[in-house]
């Protein structure tokens, strides 16, 4: 049996011009960091902005934004909140910041349900924090939305430029659009990733300084666009308008 969701997500996404999926091969290099201060950036530009979160393992956007205490309105489906001038939904508004220890079907059917609840209404971008890794929930989001493109995060780390080379290959095997690949926590001690992404035939979208300041801007979205993270993820973001 057709699960009648998936007519409704299309629809429910149908209004969006853009989806920007900020995805990394692993945990801890900023992914959700970025895709916070990206969507910030983008309602700064003027754009109609939202951001979803789908990490089903660490949900931390609601921290970043200072949006503990925004929740949605119900009205034929869930209206995001607008979080300083962004809509924003979270997995957290589900699970009231608890633990949720999904695998296999309930994190497909998870997906789902937030995907078809969720009015977005008329938007520019979307952008999406996803689950870290190259698992199911990747595979589920393939699945589930259509017209998303990917932006890649990695830091100066080999391991984590090795880790986005075969995120990459996924992606590439699904034919799923690849917008570029973004370096955090980049620092003049360690050697840039450009070359090695541009040999992959990929994007480098630029580089985002280590910023010791962004710890005191978690959760102040108006001190997080005054430090220099923002100032160096806004370069990024002209590439992609």
């Amino acid at each position: 049996m057709i699960d009648p969701r998936l007519s409704v997500i299309d629809e429910r996404l149908g209004r969006i011009k853009r989806l920007i999926a900020v995805a990394s091969g692993k945990g801890g290099v900023g992914k959700s960091l970025i895709a916070s201060t990206l969507a910030l950036i983008l309602s700064e530009k003027g754009f109609r902005a939202g951001l979803m979160d789908l990490d089903f393992t660490n949900p931390s956007t609601h921290l970043i934004l200072g949006a503990e205490s925004a929740y949605p309105l119900e009205d034929k489906g869930v209206v995001p909140p607008k979080v300083r001038g962004v809509s924003y939904t979270s997995i957290s508004f589900f699970t009231g910041g608890k633990p949720s220890p999904l695998r296999g079907e309930d994190v497909t059917n998870a997906f789902i349900e937030i995907l078809a609840l969720t009015r977005w209404g008329d938007l520019d971008y979307l952008v999406i924090d996803t689950p870290p890794g190259m698992g199911d929930a990747l595979l589920d989001l393939l699945r589930l939305i259509k017209r998303v493109g990917f932006l890649v995060v990695s830091t100066p780390s080999r391991l984590s430029l090795e880790t986005i080379k075969k995120l990459i290959e996924i992606l590439r095997s699904v034919r799923a659009q690849v917008i570029g690949v973004v370096e955090n926590m980049a620092s003049a001690e360690m050697k840039s990733i450009r070359g090695e992404v541009e040999e992959l035939g990929e994007r480098y979208l630029g580089s985002i300084s280590f910023d010791p300041e962004v710890e005191e801007a978690i959760g102040n979205p108006d001190k997080l666009l005054g430090i220099r993270f923002a100032e160096d993820l806004r370069k990024v973001a002209d590439k992609l308008v």
